[in-house]
């Protein structure tokens, strides 16, 4: 299988951007059968949390980054995280 090309990594952006978390993350991890979870909701800053694989197939790396909430449900903290952002970029050997 071809690495991504720039606009390969742009049309991929654009679909993940509009699932959610879960949808998201069943994606990226479908569409390479080598990909590698490398962080799993990792902080990043107060309420910024990442997730990122790299699919070496596709020579791309994605990152989900979530913004994180506690929330008071029935008396009850809850913690709520959104999809936020999504970063596709080449890994370091994709050229194109």
């Amino acid at each position: 299988m071809a690495y991504l090309n720039a606009q390969q990594r742009e049309n991929l952006l654009n679909e993940l951007s509009k699932l959610n978390f879960n949808k998201a993350k069943g994606k990226v991890r479908g569409l390479d059968p080598k990909s590698r979870l490398v962080v799993f909701r990792n902080a990043q800053g107060t309420g910024r949390w990442i997730t990122r694989y790299d699919l070496p197939t596709l020579g791309t790396r994605v990152t989900l980054v979530e913004s994180h909430q506690d929330a008071l449900h029935g008396g009850k903290f809850k913690s709520e995280f959104e999809l936020a952002e999504v970063i596709v970029e080449a890994l370091p050997g994709n050229a194109n």
